[in-house]
């Protein structure tokens, strides 16, 4: 996918870079950066769009991004308004096999972690790994000089011999020139803001200056999807979020998040997360009532 490189400040001689932040919202455009990227979702919801992968991210989430890989972390539309007073908050580790110097990464007793992150492409932690994972990320804040690195080598230990990790994306897509870059941003910020209507072919090639043929191609080629299957994608995160806070009318959820057909809807929804809307809503009733 075409996106923005993004450059990690650094501070000097370190292991890796540590980041806590607190802001109204996540950076919100496409992305990639030649640092591994560890992220602790503390606070905030949106959609993560990560490589080919399109899905709800929320609070208590962590995240691995592995270098050169495209992702955008973009918080739902509540947090653009400003009268709602909402912001988010996350702790993420960045680093590369420069900030160690290259011979630290070829130590032999790091082999296995070498291998791990050289096939990492975007995980999500899961399972019993998430508190262990979690635990280790809020220590390393709190720690200093060498228990802050032992507790780092711990932490990519832990993710390097883990079975509870979701690999949501593989292999990096190519990197592109500046022109390029803003034409897939411009293409995903009008899909972001218009998603929730019907959005026609040749609108959106409008918006990134080619014919609907061309942007067909254009777009396949940088996400290995289709345009219409990312923007099913993206309404179906849309939809779990609304049944999540607690729409109960599947129906009426269809219409908001940009569908024109209820059965259409059921089709990408089950295509998506496995489950029909009815089924993804009954097992979230026990955890949206009483």
């Amino acid at each position: 996918m075409k996106v923005i490189p993004f450059q990690v400040p650094k501070t000097g001689q370190e292991a890796f870079r540590l980041q806590q932040e607190v802001l109204p919202y996540f950076y919100d455009r496409l992305h990639h950066h030649s640092e591994t990227q560890i992220m602790l979702i503390e606070k905030g919801e949106g959609t993560l769009i990560a490589g080919d992968y399109v899905g709800r991210f929320n609070a208590g989430a962590v995240y691995l991004i592995g270098s050169g890989q495209p992702h955008v972390f973009r918080c739902d539309e509540s947090y653009y308004n400003s009268r709602n007073k909402k912001n988010v908050q996350s702790t993420a580790l960045y680093f590369d096999e420069h900030y160690a110097g290259e011979n630290f990464w070829q130590l032999h007793e790091l082999k296995d972690i070498r291998q791990f992150l050289s096939k990492a492409g975007i995980l999500r932690v899961e399972g019993t790994t998430l508190p262990e994972v979690t635990s280790l990320l809020q220590q390393i804040t709190q720690a200093q000089k060498t228990s802050r690195l032992i507790l780092f080598l711990q932490l990519l230990h832990v993710l390097a011999q883990s079975k509870n990790l979701k690999r949501l994306s593989v292999a990096p897509v190519q990197s592109s020139q500046l022109e390029e870059d803003k034409r897939m941003n411009d293409v995903l910020q009008f899909t972001f803001r218009q998603s929730n209507r019907k959005i026609k072919i040749s609108e959106v090639a409008s918006v990134a200056s080619l014919s609907s043929e061309a942007f067909c191609r254009y777009f396949k080629i940088r996400t290995r999807k289709t345009y219409t299957n990312f923007l099913n994608e993206l309404r179906v995160s849309h939809a779990c979020r609304l049944l999540i806070e607690g729409e109960p009318n599947i129906q009426s959820v269809c219409y908001q998040v940009g569908f024109q057909n209820l059965s259409h809807f059921n089709r990408q929804f089950k295509r998506v997360t496995g489950k029909t809307p009815s089924k993804y809503l009954q097992q979230l009733l026990p955890h949206t009532t009483g």
